[in-house]
This record gives C-alpha cells, structure tokens and sequence, in this order.
C-alpha cells in the first residue's frame, strides 16, 4: 500500500494539506508525521491504515497543522536563499571590477580566436599539401571534438549564466534557468496526468 492511497480519506477526515502531501512526492514525509500524531503502531501506510479510523480528529488537525508549519518553515528557507543569492548578484552587477565585468567576453573572444586560429592552419596545410599535418590534425579530431566540445558546452553556460543576471538586475527576481524551467514543465504534465 502506498502512501497516496491514504489520501482521500484523510482529507475526507477534514485534512487536505496533507492529504494532498500524501499523494505528492513527499507522502513519506507527511506519512510519518501523520503516523506520530495518531498514535499508529507503525509509521507504515499499513500501520497508518489500521490507525486512521479510530483517531481523535484533534490529534488530525494537530498533524495538518506541523505539516503546514514544516511548509511555512520550508518556504522561508527558499525566501531567505533567494534573496540572498539576490543580493549577492546585485553586488556583483554593481561593483566596477573589471575582472567581474569582463571575464566572460575575454573568454569567447579567446575561444573565437583559438578556432579561428585552427582554422587558418587547417586551411593552409590544404592549401599547401601538407598531408602529414592534415593527418595528424584528422588522427586528433576526437581529442578537438572534446576540448571543443567542453570549451562551448562552458561559454553555453557562461552565456545564459550572464542572462539570468541580466534579467534579475533588471526584474529583481532570480530568473529560472533552463534546469528549473524543464523541471516545472515536467511536474505541470505529471500533474496534469494525475488529474
């Protein structure tokens, strides 16, 4: 028995945050901290099942109410970690170091130049026949692929990185990333499944 099948009936008991929670990723969670307040002989779904009928609606409530204060205490806990990051993006967009201002463009201009700069050897060594050097730069293409590869996938991250904080200095809220963006979009159609 899992714990999203206790759901309904606690929430029918006059509990819907937690019967919610129940029927969530974090129904063992809520699970144990129902299971402590009425007194279940097993913090098991089971355990929970056998105990539910007989319990006193106000050890119910007194579980609906630590579960909603560990939400207010969690959700404080993200308030509190945003602003800071806030703050500290802030800082960093106003101060006038040059190194924080100019690290990421030197950056790709570096990697611009350096694949240019292969490039235009790759292009003479054609030009003048130079089968050996073509070769050797054919024998290392597995070896570029990589460097490059993890060179671009960091200017990638760099790029959205200093556009989060473009949009946060301008909104004064943190802008999701792509992680979180595909995360949320996921748990929308997971829910919409449910439902």
């Amino acid at each position: 028995m899992e714990w999203e099948h206790l759901a309904k009936q606690v929430i029918s008991l006059g509990a819907p945050m937690l019967g919610m929670a129940l029927g969530g990723p974090l129904g063992g969670v809520a699970g144990d901290i129902l299971a402590k307040a009425i007194g279940a002989a097993t913090s098991t779904p089971a355990g929970v099942q056998a105990a539910l009928p007989a319990a006193d609606p106000a050890k119910l409530a007194e579980a609906e109410a630590r579960w909603a204060e560990m939400i207010r205490a969690e959700a404080e806990t993200q308030r509190t970690a945003i602003a800071e990051t806030q703050a500290t993006i802030r800082a960093e967009l106003a101060s006038e170091d040059a190194l924080q201002r100019w690290w990421r463009p030197a950056y790709a201009m570096e990697l611009t130049v350096e694949c240019a700069a292969l490039w235009a050897v790759l292009m003479h060594e054609f030009w003048t026949g130079d089968i050996q050097t073509i070769n050797t730069l054919v024998n290392a293409s597995a070896l570029l692929v990589a460097y490059w590869g993890f060179r671009f996938g960091v200017l990638g991250v760099y790029i959205g990185g200093r556009t989060r904080e473009k949009v946060s200095a301008v909104t004064g809220q943190d802008a999701p990333g792509t992680i979180e963006r595909l995360v949320k979009a996921v748990l929308a159609k997971e829910g919409v499944k449910k439902k």
